[in-house]
């Protein structure tokens, strides 16, 4: 994930490494979206690295997604769940128990492959270094796919038994990468079994804790590109009252979603979309 030589001075000699806090899915969206915006209107910027934990049980949907499954408004209804919407496309992501990274990456390479192979790369090391072997995985893209982790395609990464343990995403921005990543530690198997259907993916004999999966990807990502020079900052208080400002345009409204209101169900069209601008 090494940077050329002709592009350094265009990247920066900067990275802004942002540490794991917990909080609510628009929260997160919002900064995500903010990052990335500054990204754009910043002379010479660096890429950022941020990681975070979410408050609660928490479904992601992609940029265009729609919550097709009724079990998981049912599920929103319960109280067991809530929904947000994501400024990157893909599949749902469910979250809660796992560590999601965010990586704003200015002037990455233009081919979107090349650049989830440079990021795989990045990970790959990171978690090697807490025992476990990744590699991309095979699948075929499945267009519309609902759940992130049914499949995993060379975007992907696997583990020897061809599970798959990181789901992520991407959005690009007038020449800038923002990519999300969620790994799961310790999901809940009944919800992860309710929302999917299927087992969540599982770390054996157990799952390192949070910390230590965000001190070993930060560590490789400053091998890979020893370029830079991180500096850790956290978020600034006129970036938390825009994203305060900005939260609402993520979210994903359950109020007119009810078992008792079946019209509303068909086809999801009560919902609000949830779309993020721009």
């Amino acid at each position: 994930m090494s940077i050329p030589a002709s592009c350094r001075s265009e990247f920066g000699t900067h990275g802004r490494l942002i540490p794991a806090v917990a909080g609510q899915g628009p929260d997160h969206m919002a900064f995500d979206a903010l990052l990335l915006e500054q990204c754009q209107t910043t002379n010479n910027p660096g890429p950022v690295l941020r990681f975070y934990l979410w408050e609660g049980s928490w479904l992601s949907l992609g940029r265009h997604q729609t919550p097709r499954s009724n079990q998981w408004l049912d599920l929103v209804s319960n109280g067991r769940l809530k929904m947000v919407r994501r400024p990157s496309g893909g599949g749902a992501v469910l979250h809660g128990g796992g560590l999601t990274y965010a990586l704003i990456w200015p002037h990455p390479p233009r081919q979107r492959r090349e650049a989830y192979r440079r990021v795989n790369a990045w990970i790959s090391s990171g978690l090697a270094r807490l025992g476990l072997e990744l590699h991309p995985g095979d699948d075929p893209a499945l267009a519309g796919s609902q759940n992130c982790f049914a499949s995993a395609t060379t975007a992907d990464l696997v583990d020897p038994l061809g599970h798959k343990r990181i789901g992520s995403a991407q959005f690009w921005q007038r020449g800038h990468l923002l990519q999300h990543g969620e790994i799961p530690l310790a999901p809940s198997q009944q919800l992860w079994e309710d929302v999917f259907g299927a087992a969540p993916p599982c770390w054996q004999p157990t799952a390192p804790s949070a910390a230590r999966v965000e001190a070993a990807l930060t560590e490789a990502i400053a091998e890979l590109w020893p370029e830079l020079s991180w500096c850790v900052t956290p978020i600034s208080g006129r970036e938390q009252q825009l994203v305060t400002e900005r939260a609402a345009d993520y979210e994903v409204n359950d109020s007119a979603v009810s078992s008792n209101n079946p019209e509303a169900r068909i086809d999801v069209t009560a919902w609000r979309s949830g779309k993020p601008k721009g």
